[in-house]
């Protein structure tokens, strides 16, 4: 939907006045450290400002709906921007990255990824995930207990400790992975892979163990542009999608879709 050729037209459109007016980028957390930089690589292309806004998926589109001033959307899935589409708050939904599970483990556990779903499933082992509903993760997370043959044991034994509208916040300057592993708040914590190789960086001794096929699940994020929107909302959801924005994507381990 927004690919063109406004890559090659930034600088020209940088004084307009439809590029004038700041632009509001409500986007999920998994993506912060991306499109932070995709924000800024923007700025200074086009001179347009990028006022943004963090947090679980589930969450910004509550506030979305209860009014707050959003000109883009950028979510951890399809199913949340769809919703305010469907609702005639905006355009059509964008597939724009992909993303992945991984599994966090504390140095001390013994785990690999033939032996993740046994470990998951010992009563010794605190598992933890985000909050499903409230953020993609938790729902992917739930989708992979799904998936396992034991989605009873381990729903019912998991700990949302991240994403919800009351979940503890790390101290200010924290992953919030590596806090949550470095707290010893959980033995093993079911995040995207992008968060994972953050929290590692932090902490360095956190075991990164990969999902088995069988229980592999995907993570579709989806773009969309809101009613009422500038033109540099437009712009912005271009470059994200342009050659230059799915680069920085990638190199933060998303899986992208293509830029051009």
């Amino acid at each position: 939907m927004y690919k063109s050729s406004i890559i090659a037209g930034f600088f020209a459109l940088a004084m307009s006045p439809a590029m004038a007016q700041d632009v509001s980028l409500y986007a999920a957390g998994s993506l912060k450290a991306a499109l932070s930089d995709v924000v800024n690589d923007f700025t200074q292309a086009t001179g347009t400002a990028v006022a943004t806004s963090f947090g679980p998926s589930g969450l910004m589109r509550e506030r979305i709906e209860a009014g707050e001033t959003a000109h883009v959307f950028a979510s951890a899935n399809m199913r949340h921007p769809q919703r305010l589409s469907d609702a005639g708050k905006g355009g059509a939904v964008t597939l724009f990255a992909r993303n992945r599970l991984c599994a966090l483990a504390r140095p001390e556990v013994a785990v690999s990824t033939d032996t993740l779903l046994e470990v998951m499933l010992k009563d010794s082992i605190r598992l933890g995930t985000s909050t499903p509903k409230a953020d993609p993760s938790g729902d992917y997370a739930f989708a992979l207990f799904d998936k396992s043959g034991h989605a009873e044991a381990l729903k019912g034994k998991s700990l949302q400790l991240t994403g919800g509208p009351d979940s503890e916040k790390p101290p200010q300057g924290r992953n919030t992975y590596a806090w949550v592993m470095d707290s010893d708040q959980a033995d093993v914590f079911l995040t995207y892979c992008t968060n994972a190789v953050l929290a590692q960086k932090e902490v360095s001794d956190l075991q990164i163990v990969q999902i088995p096929e069988a229980l592999s699940v995907g993570a579709d994020y989806g773009l969309i542009v809101l009613n009422d929107a500038p033109g540099g909302a437009t712009a912005l959801a271009d470059y994200i999608l342009s050659s230059e924005g799915q680069a920085v994507l990638a190199g933060y381990g998303f899986e992208t879709v293509g830029g051009g």
